[in-house]
C-alpha cells in the first residue's frame, strides 16, 4: 500500500468518525485543535484506524499523534 492510499484511508476514517468532508482535511490539521475531535472520538479514531488497516496499535501512543500527518507516519510504521 503507497502512501497516498494510506493517507485516502486515513481522511475517509477521520471524515466518517468526526463527520468532515474529506477534501476538507488536511495533513497539517491537528485532530483537536483543527478538526474538532473530543477524547471519546479520539478513541473512536484509534479502533477505526485499528478496523481500517488491520492493525493493533499502541493505543498510550496513538493518542499522542496531533495530526492528520503524524497518523499516516504513525499507521505507515504498523504496515511495515
Amino acid at each position: 500500500m503507497n502512501e497516498i492510499e494510506i493517507i485516502e484511508r486515513v481522511k475517509k476514517v477521520i471524515s466518517e468518525i468526526l463527520g468532515i468532508e474529506k477534501d476538507k482535511i488536511k495533513l497539517e490539521d491537528r485532530f483537536v485543535e483543527d478538526l474538532g475531535a473530543e477524547s471519546v472520538q479520539s478513541l473512536e479514531l484509534v479502533a477505526a484506524f485499528e478496523e481500517e488497516f488491520n492493525i493493533e496499535m499502541d493505543e498510550e501512543k496513538a493518542l499522542e499523534v496531533k495530526t492528520v500527518g503524524k497518523a499516516v507516519e504513525f499507521i505507515k510504521e504498523y504496515l511495515k
